[in-house]
């Protein structure tokens, strides 16, 4: 099946803004395009779309962490009403043999985990059979009554249990890159320094649990065709993996995604209840459902456990002498998942020996998988407390302390910055905050029980820019319709490539849809790392630019043309109309365009490619620094997040409304990293035990107070043709190290591990 991307996908609903929205500007506070239908309910998610003759399917989950099965006893749940069947590796369709297959577009090294494949048992929770069943309820009661024996074997969980163990990871993942070569000789000169630093970090794991659970919704139609609702933050990548698996033409299968309830790198990858909702569609030739339970998102990957250990040395009058930073991560048996973790440490200050390193332990654990800034969220986390800790020791302000050895070119290979902003960001944050009236002494104020501390951090994040398509059709009637098979998890991509269309084109934004969230659209990159807008954003610009050189040639051509004489660079479009830029009084109105030139619509297609041979000689990050102030009471143990500033440098910002909302969740996220969350394992079972909202901590509403953000002026035409870079993950990014430099100010006590509890606070 071809999806058309000339017209609206009339199975999709494609929202628009509200009439008399009117002419808006890039770089304005925009109101989501998709807010009505996500507040009304018109929006539909993965588990909403509905067919007449629709099985559920159910997950029965593995209750040991590694062996194999030996046999299924299904009996019992087969005799239940409405049960159709229970599918295991010993009845399922026919899938693939070869790992490559099952290799989706952001896979790391190794051979990727095949459900339902065979009788080995790989990680505790993973899936061994599906009950497909009439309804919901009989599925879920029918799945409590398989039986499953099994073999087991003795498992290794837990990341301090096995550091002596590391090894070299592959390095095989899209976007990873790793650690540079050594500068200069980092050991000796922390040995020869006057101040130096030698500490230990440790980050447990993290679960994403965005608000969407996983879901897939497989529609067959009467001659095969399956068209899923996938939750995922690709809808190609979907496909891609579903068509290798199971040997389907991409004819067979059509992917769509047109809201995501959240996702922070949970759907960069397919989860395991797409291949097994496929299964179930394709033996029983029937549409299927199936949901996974809060429960079941703890049974796939997470942000990995990661062991830190960070050396820092400096002169008496502040100039850092020595970086050197190494880290330990866990993955799983099957793959080596990697994220830059330490890469940050040689590129955020000025310094001659540089010494990084980054290993593997591989445990009988499903592989972690990217979560919001994958690796700088907890390794910039572990260089910008020791920084804190260093700036003590020379008896420096730390905000001075990172000035003093600002960085103007990249440390590791003297490339310069495509653009950096962060002295700003420093300078603006600082300002806000009033860290000026900040006293050096740490436990210099107290307010009744609790003593007040303020910290603050450095952020960086990669600007990216990957290849998209997108497609641009301009109707007689002065309808835009802008399409491309991107994704909105959530964070505005509707909006803002529809404001990026409307300016370019000169026309009131509730006449421009943006098509997105089908894998038959022009193809597009997995939303991931904060490159959408840049990526994709370019590619709507470039098609729309396409586009009004058509339509300009097409006003030449008219008889009575307006522009008989005019070049492409002597007109502009404006309000609805082409006109000339000296002349604003002559044109034409795009509504009368086309009928006068006996056109119904006009289509043109740009393909965006990254200028590689421009980009490589230049490092591409965002920027950030952030301010907290923090109130803890020492008798309790208890922190409170009481003030925020982040000031980011992400280039040209499009809409400040959506950018500036992704920057203060992604802070709200930051005070959850540093204080509340880790998922709890019990090492003899090898399995995650707070498996729920319930007993997951997450910051609340009572946890946040006030945050500030500031978004510094910026321009990056080397990372895209907008001059925009991406503000999705830089939120986050040394929101948990500042929170963390601000106890130590207000209590003189260093927390080096997160989440930093009470109990970890209440330490001597």
């Amino acid at each position: 099946m071809s999806g058309p991307t000339t017209e609206l996908i009339p199975e999709l609903r494609t929202p628009v803004a509200d009439a008399g929205t009117g002419y808006v500007k890039t770089g304005t506070a925009v109101s989501r395009v998709d807010g009505r239908d996500k507040v009304t309910g018109a929006a539909r998610y993965a588990a909403e779309f509905q067919a007449d003759d629709l099985l559920h399917g159910v997950v029965v989950n593995s209750t040991i962490t590694k062996g194999r099965i030996i046999s299924f006893d299904t009996s019992a749940a087969l005799a239940q009403p409405g049960v159709v069947e229970v599918i295991t590796y010993l009845n399922r369709p026919k899938m693939r043999s070869f790992d490559l297959f099952y290799k989706d577009m952001t896979a790391p090294g190794g051979a990727p985990f095949r459900p339902l494949y065979d009788e080995q048992v790989v990680s505790n929770g993973q899936p061994v059979a599906l009950v497909v069943a009439d309804t919901f309820e009989a599925a879920r009661h029918a799945a409590a009554l398989v039986t499953v024996r099994y073999a087991e074997e003795p498992h290794e969980t837990g990341l301090l249990n096995y550091l002596s163990r590391p090894h070299k990871p592959k390095g095989l993942k899209a976007g990873y890159t790793p650690p540079p070569d050594e500068k200069g000789h980092a050991e000796q000169a922390w040995q020869d320094a006057d101040c130096k630093i030698d500490a230990e970090y440790y980050s447990g794991v993290e679960h994403h649990n965005p608000m969407e659970l996983f879901a897939s919704t497989v529609l067959r139609a009467a001659d095969g065709h399956l068209t899923i609702y996938d939750k995922t933050q690709s809808s190609q990548n979907s496909r891609w993996y579903v068509s290798r698996v199971f040997g389907l033409s991409k004819s067979e299968v059509t992917v769509r995604n047109p809201y995501v309830g959240g996702a922070f790198g949970a759907g960069l990858r397919p989860q395991y209840q797409l291949p097994l909702v496929v299964m179930a569609a394709l033996k029983l030739q029937r549409s299927v459902r199936v949901v996974m339970t809060r429960q079941q998102m703890f049974t796939f990957g997470h942000r990995p456990e990661t062991w830190q250990r960070v050396k820092l040395a400096a002169s008496r009058d502040g100039v850092l002498q020595a970086i050197a930073h190494d880290a330990t991560a866990e993955t799983s048996r099957f793959e080596d998942y990697v994220e830059a973790v330490v890469n940050w440490s040689g590129q955020l200050y000025a310094c001659e020996n540089i010494r990084l390193g980054y290993q593997l332990v591989d445990l009988d654990q499903f592989s972690p998988m990217d979560m919001r800034a994958p690796g700088a969220a907890h390794g910039v986390h572990a260089l910008e407390v020791a920084m804190d800790e260093l700036s003590y020791q020379v008896g420096m302000d730390p905000l001075a302390f990172r000035l003093k050895n600002y960085a103007e070119s990249n440390p590791v290979d003297d490339l310069p910055y495509s653009t950096k902003e962060l002295r700003a960001c420093y300078a603006q944050g600082a300002e806000r905050f009033g860290w000026s009236r900040r006293p050096l002494a740490p436990r210099s104020r107290k307010e009744g029980t609790e003593w007040v501390g303020w910290g603050m951090a450095t952020g960086i994040w990669d600007a990216m820019q990957m290849f998209a398509r997108a497609s641009a059709v301009l109707h007689a009637d002065g309808r835009l319709v802008v399409s491309s098979a991107a994704t909105d998890i959530g964070t505005g991509t509707y909006t803002v490539m529809a404001t990026i269309a409307a300016e370019e084109m000169g026309l009131p934004l509730e006449h421009v849809a943006f098509q997105l969230g089908d894998s038959t659209l022009p193809v597009a990159p997995i939303e991931g790392g904060s490159s959408h807008v840049a990526t994709v954003g370019s590619a709507v610009q470039g098609a729309c630019e396409k586009l009004k050189k058509t339509l300009f040639k097409l006003a030449r051509q008219l008889p009575d043309s307006p522009f008989p004489k005019a070049r492409f660079a002597d007109v502009e479009f404006v309000e609805g109309r082409v006109r000339l830029r000296r002349e604003q009084e002559t044109g034409i109105a795009l509504t009368a365009l086309l009928p006068a030139a006996e056109m119904a619509k006009v289509e043109e297609k740009y393909l965006l490619l990254p200028n590689m041979l421009q980009q490589r000689k230049y490092t591409r990050a965002v920027h950030s620094a952030v301010f907290c102030e923090v109130r803890v009471d020492e008798e309790f143990g208890t922190v409170r997040v009481t003030r925020v500033v982040s000031a980011v440098a992400a280039g040209r910002i499009i809409n400040t409304k959506t950018a500036a909302s992704q920057v203060s969740g992604a802070v709200v996220w930051g005070i959850s990293q540093a204080l509340h969350e880790e998922t709890q394992m019990d090492h003899a079972l090898g399995r995650f035990m707070n498996h729920s909202l319930g007993e997951y901590h997450v910051a609340v509403n009572a946890d946040i107070h006030d945050i500030d953000v500031i978004f510094v002026q910026e321009d990056d035409r080397i990372v895209s043709r907008l001059g925009a870079k991406g503000v999705g993950e830089i939120g986050i990014v040394g929101v948990a190290a500042a929170i963390s430099n601000a106890i130590y100010h207000a209590t003189g006590k260093r927390v080096r591990s997160t989440p930093m509890t009470p109990d970890k606070v209440m330490q001597d």
